[in-house]
């Protein structure tokens, strides 16, 4: 999928940044009973915990730091590869290892004890497929959520086997799962100094990585290379593909054939998406129109805040800008109800929106431990720690390096599923209409056409060049899981550039 608006958009990606990756819910998570004061920190965990509750997950801890004389752990540097082998429901022939799947730790150079969890599944169509990132949100939510629930090569079913995802994005590309930030989900680090605080580390670490893992696999350096993922990623992909692309130009490594970047429900720049939630809400009547004039009229305190947490990038001013804003999101989800804020078209049964628990139960097993390589470590869903290290990144603008990557020829498409309220389509659409570049003014005059899969209309689309919006329908918050499908096509098409 990526806690108030950060797990985000999933926690955001599944929390609320807004969310955070979510994805990863990064937009705007925070239950109508739970005071959102960002300032405190017991406040931020207690966020953090309900909503990975509301994902019916109850992480034993928080992050994983562990004790450096542990003999389950991995001691080498550089990457660690284990083929995967576990068997697959209707293929009793063969298994997961016969096809180039792969569970890995990276030693990352610039820390004192980390290392990054990830999948590597190698396309099922052509080896010379691009190769594709994901990113959850949160932030600190896993990768695994996004592989098992949205859009990897396989599910979970009820008895905890897998089988086939016949809508994997494996199927038109080399497919890469990261655990990121360190903490996140298996990855690990012996040193809490390792936790990463703000954007920039978190950048040169996958920086890092991708070198890493192009040195073990020189045969897949010179496919193209696109980052994508949800939620709270809205704020991790565009620093990192600006850290790729600095990367590049200064000859830094190993050349990244970075091609393009995709957000989907992502929270990328704040002071435009939280000034969205009144007018989607009136527009979805999750509140009435007296309503919306009480919330409209915390707007301009909150984009203040926000433009000053944005120049002035002090933690302080980020906090009370986060508490100001989220305050908007509180007040329509008070008024809307057990509303689901990642898809409005339900509601959420007590304290529980979606149920995730599969994963948890799958990946805790001692089998599958074994079998991934990781020891004695635990895998975390959701990292609380994680989440309150980033509390003052949230309400910065990540979109400002955006015009830097047009401006070079990488595609940027923005997808967003139209019944999420947390990192809503609306939001998503006026910030990326305030993108300057100099496809800009025709990009705003870009008709809106319509995106078919199978014949049928699934969403709307507005391109220009190589900027694209698309709003899905019938989806909330994670598009790969609600409309499969559809994520698929998308996908496909934009690497083509034929989206349209």
């Amino acid at each position: 999928m990526e806690l108030p608006f950060s797990f985000s958009c999933w926690l955001l990606s599944m929390f609320v940044l807004f969310l955070s990756a979510s994805p990863g819910l990064l937009c705007a998570r925070h239950p109508p009973e739970l005071s959102l004061r960002a300032s405190s920190v017991d406040t931020a965990k207690g966020q953090a915990e309900m909503l990975i509750r509301r994902l019916n997950l109850f992480p034993k801890h928080g992050i994983n730091l562990v004790r450096d004389d542990d003999e389950s752990l991995q001691s080498v540097s550089g990457i660690v590869e284990k083929q995967v082998e576990l068997r697959i429901l209707g293929d009793p022939g063969s298994s997961v290892q016969d096809l180039g799947h792969h569970a890995c730790y990276y030693r990352l150079p610039h820390t004192v004890g980390a290392r990054m969890f990830y999948f590597f599944f190698e396309s099922r169509n052509s080896k010379d497929d691009p190769v594709v990132i994901w990113l959850t949100g949160g932030p600190g939510c896993s990768s695994e959520l996004a592989l098992f629930y949205e859009n990897g090569p396989y599910q979970i079913t009820g008895n905890l086997s897998l089988e086939w995802n016949d809508y994997g994005w494996d199927r038109a590309s080399n497919l890469i799962y990261v655990d990121q930030p360190t903490g996140t989900g298996f990855s690990y680090s012996t040193n809490k100094g390792d936790i990463r605080t703000n954007e920039t580390s978190v950048s040169n670490d996958l920086y890092d990585f991708l070198q890493g893992f192009f040195e073990a696999h020189p045969e897949f350096s010179g496919n193209d290379f696109y980052i994508t993922g949800e939620s709270y990623a809205g704020h991790y992909i565009p620093a990192f593909a600006s850290r790729v692309h600095q990367g590049n130009i200064r000859k830094e490594g190993i050349h990244i054939n970075l091609k393009g970047i995709a957000i989907g429900n992502g929270l990328t720049n704040p002071a435009i998406q939280f000034k969205a939630f009144p007018d989607f809400a009136l527009a979805n009547k999750l509140i009435q129109e007296s309503d919306y004039d009480n919330i409209k009229a915390l707007v301009p305190d909150c984009v203040k805040q926000a433009n000053s947490c944005d120049s002035n990038g002090d933690d302080e001013v980020c906090l009370s800008a986060y508490s100001s804003c989220i305050n908007i999101f509180n007040s329509i989800v008070k008024i809307a109800g057990n509303v689901n804020y990642y898809d409005i078209r339900k509601t959420c049964q007590g304290q529980l929106c979606y149920d995730f628990s599969r994963a948890d139960s799958f990946l805790n097993q001692d089998t599958v431990k074994k079998a991934l390589g990781v020891g004695n470590i635990g895998w975390v869903a959701c990292g609380v720690a994680v989440y309150e290290a980033l509390q003052a990144d949230w309400m910065k603008n990540y979109d400002k390096g955006i015009p830097t990557l047009l401006e070079s020829g990488i595609r940027v498409h923005i997808y967003a599923g139209e019944e999420d309220l947390i990192c809503n389509w609306l939001g998503n659409s006026w910030w990326v209409n305030e993108i300057k570049w100099s496809g800009r003014k025709q990009f705003l005059a870009a008709p809106i056409v319509p995106f078919n899969v199978g014949g049928a209309k699934t969403g709307e689309l507005k391109e220009h060049g190589i900027l694209s919006f698309l709003k899905v329908y019938k989806a909330g918050h994670l598009v790969p899981m609600d409309q499969p499908k559809a994520a698929l096509q998308m996908l496909k098409t934009w690497m083509q550039g034929k989206l349209s």
